[in-house]
């Protein structure tokens, strides 16, 4: 553990003990790298000239394009917020679905799937879907552990649906495409919402008097005009979301462009919605600053403390300790997954993407392992920061605005099958990497083996080369060309003879 000295490990535990403490997290990264770097240069361990690259690092995160989508996306994810796009997805679904055994569940399940394609947000949907749904399923009979459960869980899916800001910090930590990234989350994405799906199936048909249908005189008869109202409110969600996620599939836009587009969709949806007014776009203006502002000052933290610790030999010391672990990839994988759900009860996922994810991610590499595969493992995990009490934030969230009715302890004991569920969606993605890569478009695939190279025009039925010697060992001839000799140099003319100097040349 100590191969490469004591330093790395104590600025490890350093970083540890500052942020336990409760200082703020990108002040402690600053100051943890800063007074181990002056501790190396005293002892000899670490070079003052390493210093010399932190403004260029500085530098090249403010000057960083694919750090303009965070922004983007959190802007557009404000916008929609408050444009009254859920409340109409939840009240037609809700009574699209509400004949059938666990049909609110069911509605509250999509509309954070379709929530989370569009905004990004675990705030935005976790907030919105509580305030409408949850007096709702606790009125007609469902029990307060599984609404409270069912609205958190459907919450937290948007850091995993695109256009998550989860995957757009992992891409850029790993080096990897935002696209990439978007379309290996596709997969999981629909795992989870199956997972989520089949339990509320499977406690419909065991207990079908937990999840009761909505009475006939709420939900109204079965008519176009309902389904009608339905599909209006999903055309512009889809739209949306090919404004966002289209573009960037087809090549079309950056995700920072689309990240713009879906600025100027979320814009025109509030504007139809006729609630775009200058108070909403002064409020998502404020979230959209604190949040960029926060992701900017933890990134540059997080710059100072890689930039020595990798100078103090720390990666060498992380990638010593974990390639060593039994099981190969697969022991890593698990080995990495423990530890980060065990960080994600006191760090959130931006902390967790810019402190562990650079140290974890050369170790991947050298095992072999896909860093797309990686970074969508490592962003299901993280989603489980959001709901396993007591730190979850969708968990604070939801007691924000549940009524004094439901027990905290309610919220908690109610969040944990959907831990569960989402923990089982990691075991997937760990032994069945196909569930993210089958989505990337990896090119074509030739196998060196097959290529087979001919050459037109010569053969048994068309042109052929002339033997490459004649009888008696002379060179072939060709009527028409000359060839030199092929066993010597070309034979030159014979050489004129000297001129005569003692006589004067003869002019003619």
């Amino acid at each position: 553990m100590f191969d490469f000295g004591i330093i790395p490990p104590a600025m490890f535990v350093g970083m540890v003990i500052f942020m336990l403490y409760g200082f703020p997290v990108a002040f402690s990264l600053a100051a943890v790298g800063l007074f181990f770097a002056i501790i190396g240069i005293a002892t000899g361990h670490f070079s003052e000239a390493f210093l010399q690259a932190l403004p260029l690092r500085f530098f090249g995160i403010v000057s960083n394009d694919l750090l303009l989508a965070i922004p983007f996306f959190t802007f557009m994810g404000a916008i929609l917020e408050r444009c009254g796009l859920a409340e109409d997805l939840l009240e037609g679904m809700g009574k699209l679905f509400g004949r059938i055994p666990g049909g609110l569940a069911y509605a509250v399940i999509l509309v954070g799937a379709v929530l989370g394609a569009i905004t990004g947000t675990v705030a935005a949907s976790v907030i919105t879907m509580g305030v409408i749904s949850l007096p709702i399923m606790l009125r007609y009979g469902y029990s307060p552990r599984l609404a409270t459960g069912v609205i958190a869980a459907s919450g937290t899916i948007t850091q995993v649906i695109p256009p998550s800001l989860v995957l757009v910090v992992l891409a850029d930590q790993l080096g990897k495409s935002v696209g990439d990234m978007y379309l290996g989350a596709i997969g999981p994405s629909i795992l989870q919402v199956a997972i989520f799906m089949l339990y509320i199936l499977t406690l419909s048909i065991v207990k079908p008097s937990s999840v009761p249908p909505l009475p006939k005189d709420v939900r109204g008869d079965f008519t176009w005009a309902l389904l009608f109202r339905v599909l209006a409110g999903m055309v512009p969600s889809i739209v949306l979301i090919f404004l966002v996620l289209g573009t960037i599939f087809m090549g079309l836009a950056t995700p920072t462009e689309a990240g713009a587009l879906g600025v100027v969709g979320a814009m025109v949806l509030a504007a139809m919605n006729r609630r775009l007014t200058w108070p909403l776009v002064q409020q998502a203006m404020r979230s959209t600053m604190h949040i960029t502002s926060m992701v900017v000052m933890i990134l540059i933290g997080s710059t100072c403390f890689s930039l020595v610790f990798q100078g103090m030999d720390g990666s060498r010391w992380i990638e010593h300790m974990l390639s060593g672990i039994p099981g190969g990839p697969v022991g890593f994988l698990i080995f990495v997954n423990i530890f980060i759900f065990v960080l994600a009860f006191f760090l959130d996922f931006f902390e967790i993407a810019f402190i562990v994810i650079p140290m974890l991610a050369p170790v991947a590499s050298a095992l072999g392992i896909d860093l797309i595969w990686f970074g969508v493992l490592i962003c299901v995990n993280m989603q489980t920061s959001f709901m396993h009490p007591p730190f979850g934030f969708a968990l604070f969230y939801l007691r924000s605005i549940a009524s004094r009715d439901v027990k905290t302890s309610d919220i908690y004991m109610g969040a944990l099958p959907w831990v569960g569920m989402q923990l089982i969606l990691v075991a997937i993605v760990i032994f069945w990497p196909q569930s993210v890569t089958y989505w990337l478009d990896k090119g074509p695939q030739v196998d060196p083996n097959s290529i087979k190279i001919e050459v037109p025009g010569f053969g048994n039925n068309g042109l052929s080369l002339p033997p490459m010697s004649a009888p008696g060992g002379a060179s072939p001839q060709i009527p028409g060309l000359t060839l030199p000799p092929m066993n010597g140099l070309p034979e030159q003319p014979p050489a004129s003879a000297p001129p005569d100097l003692s006589k004067p040349p003869e002019i003619k």
